[in-house]
């Protein structure tokens, strides 16, 4: 999940409005919406998304390593629809960034009843001496017999990928467009890029390993899945599966079901500055030798440098980030300072919200570690080409200070384009405090 861990330590409290301000020197005022609760019990939800075999129901991914089916009617299924808690590599009872992360069904589910999900499972036989875990993507396939049972043993491994250590996992899944599948892969852990497991260049500029990209496959071919013949590497010099490069801790990513289909993820900072890329072939989004829009210095990541440390003596030329905010482990007393640890979302396409059209709604886990603290945001694209977007504050209502009270794991997206936050009131995998709500007008 993020990576919070480097700096959690020393943070004090600060003092939010109801109002975002900004390095422009402008004041926007804060958007109001309410959130609705629709389901309870989970431990740390991490995905909600349409399930297509039932009108108005959704699915419901837990970190703990179930998924339930929530109806129409408001009721969580009273078995699984997939449990893999028995593939999981041991979690942590204290905080942990690994379990089941990612899941996306297959655009004709309807028809062959396929799933994909990604999750942190023990070392790989064989796998580097004293790593951590290896993050797996799987094929499943829903039970004939039961289109609310996924058969367990219909398992089929499509990629497995050896992680040095336990934080910085990604794991995000969506199928794009074109009907690819895509995952976000984080650097391997750690901090600063470095470590074992770690190139000298970073895992995210290293083109040899999945770490630090955005893969994107063709699971219709090949076996057990193909290269799409447009991504950027499939003619050589590195791994093909890569679609985009320099990521650090991609955290929840989607592609906009409106506009140019876009795809949007929020990229967790190492504890100066939180960012919003906008991802695209062949894109190199700077980690570890930058940090939002700023030079990154892995020797000393307390300080920002003036410039950008050379990169095996060739800087490659780095895609900028739609926006930053800066992140208040490192700017504590600065009033722009907006979370610790930016949590990925959607633009807004739904029809009960009109004044957040074409807004991206997203948020941050939480403006405190030892507090739950999150707060959502909505940010608008520029009219001029090149300039950055905006952000506002989205109050929620009866919030005080913008806070949720909760930290808040991730974001979701229905059949009808509304939006969903998913919560839980602890920073460590235990107890079931996690809840699922929906955004509705207030």
């Amino acid at each position: 999940m993020r990576a919070i861990l480097n700096y959690f330590s020393g943070l004090t409290a600060a003092v939010f409005c109801s109002v975002a301000i900004f390095s422009t020197g402008q004041t926007y005022a804060a958007s109001m919406v309410a959130l609705r609760e629709v389901a309870s019990g989970f431990v740390s939800p991490v995905v909600l998304c349409n399930f297509p075999s039932e009108s108005g129901a959704n699915l419901i991914v837990d970190q703990a390593g179930t998924i339930s089916i929530l109806g129409a009617d408001g009721k969580l299924g009273e078995v699984p629809f997939l449990d893999v808690r028995s593939k999981l590599v041991k979690l942590n009872s204290g905080f942990d960034e690994r379990g089941l992360l990612g899941l996306a069904l297959h655009p004709k589910f309807k028809q062959n009843r396929k799933l994909y999900v990604v999750y942190s499972a023990p070392l790989r036989s064989g796998g580097p001496a004293e790593w951590d875990s290896t993050l797996q993507l799987s094929e499943f396939t829903v039970a004939k017999n039961n289109p609310r049972q996924v058969d367990l043993a219909s398992e089929r491994l499509l990629l497995g990928i050896d992680k040095p250590y336990a934080n910085h996992n990604g794991g995000c899944l969506a199928f794009g467009p074109e009907g690819y599948l895509y995952m976000s892969v984080g650097d391997g852990g750690n901090t600063s890029g470095i470590g074992r497991g770690h190139a000298a260049i970073g895992n995210g500029q290293d083109m040899t390993t999945l770490l630090g990209k955005f893969v994107r496959i063709d699971v219709n071919s090949g076996n057990p899945y193909s290269i799409p013949s447009d991504n950027p590497l499939v003619k050589g010099s590195g791994r093909p599966e890569i679609f985009a490069s320099g990521f650090r801790n991609p955290w929840r990513f989607s592609f906009d079901r409106g506009g140019k289909h876009q795809l949007f993820v929020g990229d967790v900072g190492q504890g100066a500055f939180e960012e919003v890329d906008i991802v695209v072939k062949g894109g190199n989004y700077g980690w570890n030798a930058r940090e939002g829009f700023h030079p990154f210095n892995p020797k000393d990541a307390t300080k920002v440098p003036q410039e950008t440390p050379g990169v095996s003596g060739n800087l490659p030329v780095f895609k900028d980030p739609i926006f930053e905010y800066k992140n208040f482990g490192v700017h504590k007393k600065d009033p722009d300072s907006k979370g610790i640890s930016i949590t990925g979302g959607y633009i807004y396409r739904g029809k009960a919200l009109r004044h957040l059209q074409g807004k991206y709604i997203f948020g941050d886990w939480s403006r405190l570690w030892i507090k739950p603290d999150g707060v959502l945001y909505a940010a608008t694209a520029p009219s001029a080409v090149g300039s950055q977007w905006t952000i506002e504050a989205l109050e929620t209502k009866g919030s005080k200070n913008n806070s949720l009270g909760a930290y808040l794991v991730a974001l979701g997206e229905d059949a009808d384009g509304e939006l969903y936050v998913m919560t839980n009131a602890s920073n460590s995998l235990m107890g079931k405090t996690g809840k699922v709500w929906k955004i509705v007008s207030e």
